[in-house]
């Protein structure tokens, strides 16, 4: 038989990283029940593992008792990393024994699926240098600066490279589980599950949830500035030409600056500022999708429509159908 390992870090204050922890539990199990109800042996078996005896999670409120320690665990075929807590530094640096015992599995063969923030987890042991991989869109700017090595994929909910997975933010580590449950029972147990739990299977992307705020996690006052610019400018078409020109950077050179600083070009930046207010209009208001586009400065319903779809996966019709009551 072979064997999952649930891990429960120690020194979280994340009462997401329970759910995560207990939801792989219950659905690995309901999937080895199902896997047993028609005709197979029992496939896995699923322990929590942790460091200590108990794990806290926020400020003792819950108490998660592991089933074994990793040091008695010699072998695992596939280790479930939750989320972690938003201090990440701090729930990294608690839990370095988990992490080089995870480097060492992952030698002997393990695979490994993190959730959420634990990508931070996954990442800090190196094992996504190269990689891609997906984590909470909070997150994102905090991740691409402590892990510039790995290719971030922040819109997709789940990656799939090397033996390790990951997935979005909050509670789309249920697509995740059921993702894995598909690639390791088979795809009628998948559907299975998901419809026992009612989860949304086959589910590809979080672009809907993401909502923009901007890179300013940097020093480079000049791009700061020119950001702000961007930011005070939605109404109006702006020539990243004239951008660079207005603080004196050349074109090649103020590229490569502001994609250094803030993850997208000045054109991408410029695009997901104009779509997020595009985005609060659908959601609080009666404006028609002409108006909306008018107000961030486009003219092209064909163009802004692309753009739209690009960032948020969907077009501007079924987002503001989704999302706006007051057109019921």
């Amino acid at each position: 038989m072979k064997h999952i390992a649930i891990i429960a870090p120690d020194g979280q204050s994340n009462l997401s990283s329970v759910a995560c922890i207990v939801g792989s539990y219950e659905i690995f199990s309901e999937a080895n029940a199902y896997w047993v109800k028609n005709g197979h042996k029992p496939l896995y078996e699923i322990q929590i593992v942790g460091v200590s005896d108990h794990a806290d999670f926020n400020k003792g409120m819950v108490s998660i008792r592991p089933h074994t320690h990793i040091n008695s665990l010699e072998k695992t075929d596939l280790i479930i990393i939750p989320s972690l807590a938003r201090d990440f530094e701090t729930a990294l640096s608690g839990n370095i024994a988990m992490v080089d015992w995870m480097q060492q599995q992952y030698k002997n063969g393990a695979e490994l699926a993190s959730m959420c923030t634990g990508a931070f987890m996954l990442a800090s042991a190196g094992l996504l240098n190269g990689k891609t991989c997906s984590t909470h869109w909070s997150a994102v700017n905090t991740f691409s600066v402590l892990f510039p090595h790995v290719k971030l994929q922040s819109h997709r909910t789940i990656t799939d490279e090397a033996g390790i997975y990951t997935n979005g933010g909050a509670y789309s580590f249920l697509n995740l589980l059921i993702h894995l449950i598909e690639k390791f029972y088979d795809r009628p147990t998948a559907i299975y599950c998901s419809k026992l739990f009612q989860i949304e299977i086959d589910r590809e992307f979080q672009s809907i949830f993401t909502i923009f705020s901007g890179q300013k996690q940097h020093d480079d006052q000049e791009i700061k500035q020119a950001q702000q610019y961007i930011e005070s400018k939605i109404d109006e078409k702006i020539s990243v030409e004239e951008l660079s020109s207005k603080f004196s950077i050349g074109r090649r050179n103020f590229d490569r600056r502001f994609l250094k600083a803030t993850g997208n070009t000045p054109l991408e930046y410029a695009q997901r500022v104009k779509i997020e207010v595009a985005k609060r209009s659908f959601e609080n208001s009666r404006k028609t999708i002409n108006e909306v586009m008018y107000e961030i400065g486009y003219s092209d319903l064909k163009a802004f429509r692309e753009v739209f779809r690009k960032i948020t996966g969907m077009s501007p019709l079924e987002y503001r159908e989704r999302y706006n009551k007051r057109l019921a």
